[in-house]
């Protein structure tokens, strides 16, 4: 993490650390969630806090990244592990389309999401350890 000038800045940064790293945990306990729903075949799949909550999750999530990006100066692209959150939060949106509303079969629906949990779970290895191959 970069040098932050003043205190407050340090202290603003945490504050959006913590916001993302909530968002993060709740972005991932929806999807589940969600995705068992869709295995169940319920009806809450189509309430409107089910579809609408994501989306006010996932942009605060996403929102707080980039300040934070900004404000230390890591940015993706120039920071290798940053590029790969970026490419693994595309693959991750595109499985979890595919698991919640475009995959043809049940079969196909659940192994798009279990897949997208697991490059979850590798976006989240890849903070932690800095590092674009977290498992060696």
């Amino acid at each position: 993490m970069a040098v932050f000038n003043d205190q407050i800045t340090m202290m603003f940064y945490s504050l959006l650390k913590t916001i993302h790293i909530s968002c993060a945990v709740l972005s991932l306990s929806g999807f589940i969630l969600r995705g068992i729903w869709m295995m169940q075949a319920s009806s809450l799949l189509r309430h409107p806090l089910t579809k609408r909550l994501p989306h006010v999750i996932d942009t605060l999530l996403l929102a707080s990244a980039l300040i934070m990006a900004y404000l230390s100066a890591q940015y993706p692209l120039q920071e290798t592990w940053l590029t790969a959150k970026l490419f693994a939060l595309i693959v991750y949106i595109l499985l979890g389309m595919i698991a919640l509303r475009l995959g043809k079969t049940v079969k196909v629906r659940v192994l798009a999401w279990v897949l997208a949990v697991l490059v979850f779970l590798y976006i989240v290895l890849v903070e932690i350890n800095k590092n674009t191959t977290p498992f060696f």
